[in-house]
């Protein structure tokens, strides 16, 4: 029986690679010097696209490809996936999400935490002989019992808020509307209401060309000089040149950011700020969540060439 033709976009562990290779004929894109020649020497064989949440598939990766009936995204981000070029086919598109939210609600908690109490720095005061030469470690700011804002209360707002209930922080939220199921959380509809609520502002949304920038300078100002924004969610969710200047000035006291626009080349000045914690979009990055990332993915394929439901649509 013939393989269905599957075109990777990128590459994936070797746990996800060798099942999926066995399982489907795969054309491996990103090991392909002349990318535009690779598509067009097999883009009509293609009947699906294997992505990730960062790499996505736009327009012109879809129209090389006119067999395409599914792209399958390894992430919960599908944002850079061009939706209405997928619909426009017809083309069905999967995503990851649930098995991830846990990692990325942890690690947007532990961002809190280290950037609060100035864990880097303070691990380099040990090591570079400061605590012995020159005493204790400057004083930073507690966390519990403290203000949190969570801007987008999906999965993954809802799974921080979770873990911030046990700092007995005062929680509050904003999101399309009021939920039944966070009765102890406050919920402020406008985002630069709720950052001036807040001494740590959680961004958590889903990003589309609705929340493009909904961080913005404002936001950011009504976060303040004390206050810290953390980012687990898209960078296309926050203004970064206004980010970099209110930090830079100090409106803003601090950030701590697990993605960036145009990573892995994030933008230099991010490195002489001694205000932002730097992380390089890991959030899902645990050995259990990305196999189960992995699977998700190829159980989406499986079902879709056995002809069954999808497991995660989104469209």
């Amino acid at each position: 029986m013939t393989k269905p033709v599957i075109l990777q976009v990128g590459p994936y562990p070797d746990w996800d690679q060798e099942p999926l290779d066995a399982a489907f004929d795969v054309r491996k894109l990103f090991e392909a010097v002349d990318k535009a020649a690779f598509l067009a020497a097999n883009g009509s064989e293609v009947r699906a696209i294997a992505t990730r949440g960062e790499l996505g598939a736009d327009a012109d990766m879809i129209a090389a490809c006119p067999k395409c009936e599914v792209i399958s995204v390894y992430g919960v981000g599908y944002d850079a996936v061009d939706i209405d070029a997928a619909r426009a086919r017809n083309i069905r598109v999967t995503n990851t999400p649930d098995v991830l939210t846990g990692d990325v609600a942890d690690l947007g908690v532990a961002m809190m935490l280290c950037q609060s109490r100035g864990m880097i720095g303070a691990e380099r005061w040990v090591r570079d002989g400061s605590w012995a030469n020159n005493g204790l470690y400057p004083l930073k700011r507690r966390v519990f019992g403290r203000k949190a804002g969570i801007l987008g209360l999906g999965r993954i707002g809802i799974e921080v808020g979770k873990r911030l209930e046990g700092f007995g922080m005062d929680i509050a939220y904003s999101d399309l509307a009021p939920r039944d199921d966070v009765p102890d959380w406050t919920f402020i509809a406008s985002a630069q209401d709720l950052a001036a609520h807040a001494d740590f502002f959680f961004v958590t949304l889903a990003a589309s060309a609705k929340t493009r920038h909904i961080v913005n300078r404002d936001v950011m100002n009504a976060v303040g000089p004390e206050g810290m924004i953390i980012n687990i969610s898209r960078a296309s969710n926050i203004d970064e040149e206004a980010l970099l200047a209110a930090l830079k000035s100090g409106d803003l006291g601090y950030a701590a950011l697990d993605v960036f626009e145009g990573e892995p080349a994030l933008d230099p000045r991010f490195l002489e700020l001694n205000n932002v914690l730097l992380q390089p979009h890991h959030a899902s990055g645990t050995v259990e969540t990305r196999k189960a990332m992995g699977q998700l993915l190829r159980d989406n394929l499986a079902a879709h060439f056995a002809g069954n439901p999808l497991l995660t649509p989104v469209v």
